[in-house]
C-alpha cells in the first residue's frame, strides 16, 4: 500500500479543494515524518499521479504573492472510493505507517466498522505472534543460522504488541472516545 497516496487523499478529502503546499503543511502539522517515510517531493508526485489516474481534478487556483498561482486539487469519486479502500486496508495492517495512517483518519467511518476492522486486526496479530513464538523452539535446535530464532521472537513481539495496542484503541473506541462520521456533531 502506499500511505503517501492515503495520506494526501484523506487531507484533500478533509480539507476540501487544496494546493500541494497546503496539504504538505497539514502533514507536517502531523509530525508526519515521524511516523512515516513520506518526504514532501512524495506528496507532490501523489498529486500530479492521482489526477492523472482521474482520483482528483484540478478545481482552480489560488492566487499567490509570493509566486505563480497554486493548482488547487479536489476529489473525483473514484478518489474517494480509493481513499476508502485504503483506509479499511490500513486499519487491518501489521505495518506501522499503514496502521497510524489508517487511525489519523478512522473518524471518517462509522465507529462499529472500525471497532470491527481493529478487533479483527488484533485476532490475526496475536494468531500471527502466537503462531511464531511457536515456531522458535524447533528453529532454536535445528541447524538453522542463529539468527532465526531471534527474527522470529522480534516478529512475534511486535504482533504482540501492536495486538496489544489495538485492544486498548478498541476499549478506548468502545467508551466512545472520538466522534465518529456516524454520530452526530
Amino acid at each position: 500500500m502506499s500511505v503517501v497516496r492515503l495520506l494526501v487523499l484523506g487531507v484533500v478529502r478533509m480539507r476540501g479543494p487544496s494546493h500541494g503546499y497546503a496539504v504538505h503543511r497539514e502533514l507536517v502539522g502531523w509530525r508526519v515524518e515521524t511516523w512515516t517515510t513520506v518526504k514532501p517531493g512524495s506528496i507532490y508526485h501523489a498529486l500530479k499521479q492521482l489526477t492523472k489516474e482521474g482520483k482528483l481534478r484540478e478545481s482552480g487556483t489560488e492566487e499567490s504573492v509570493e509566486g505563480p498561482g497554486r493548482t488547487l486539487y479536489e476529489l473525483t469519486p473514484a478518489g474517494l472510493e480509493e481513499f476508502f479502500t485504503r483506509l479499511d486496508a490500513a486499519l487491518g495492517s501489521f505495518q506501522l505507517e499503514e496502521l497510524g495512517a489508517g487511525i489519523a483518519f478512522m473518524q471518517t467511518l462509522p465507529r462499529k466498522q472500525v471497532i470491527g476492522r481493529l478487533r479483527d486486526q488484533q485476532r490475526r496479530a496475536a494468531e500471527n505472534s502466537a503462531r511464531l513464538a511457536a515456531m522458535m523452539p524447533v528453529y532454536a535446535e535445528q541447524a538453522d543460522p542463529p539468527h532465526t530464532a531471534d527474527l522470529l521472537s522480534l516478529w512475534s513481539g511486535n504482533l504482540a504488541t501492536t495486538a496489544d495496542w489495538t485492544r486498548q484503541m478498541v476499549e478506548r473506541l468502545e467508551r466512545g472516545e472520538y466522534r465518529m462520521a456516524d454520530e452526530v456533531a
